[in-house]
């Protein structure tokens, strides 16, 4: 099976308002996905979490493609 590797735009594009599990291959300065691999798409965060079990050995970050939600809380 072939990698196809998106930009962060396409990701946004392709999956909206959706969670998203990606195999990054480049990050930003700010640590922001550039480009990657879509492991893995759900509507709840807690899919995704549940899904990372598949990414072990992977550079992988979890995002979320539309508005944040009202109850997220960030971590810096």
């Amino acid at each position: 099976m072939e990698t196809k590797i998106l930009t962060m735009e396409e990701i946004k594009r392709q999956y909206p308002d959706q969670w998203v599990l990606i195999a990054y291959t480049k990050l930003d300065e700010n640590l922001e996905v550039v480009r990657g691999e879509v492991i893995a798409t759900a509507p709840s965060r807690e899919d995704i979490y549940r899904k990372l079990k598949g990414a072990v050995e992977k550079k992988i970050a979890i995002r979320f493609t539309g508005e944040p939600p009202a109850d997220l809380a960030y971590l810096l």
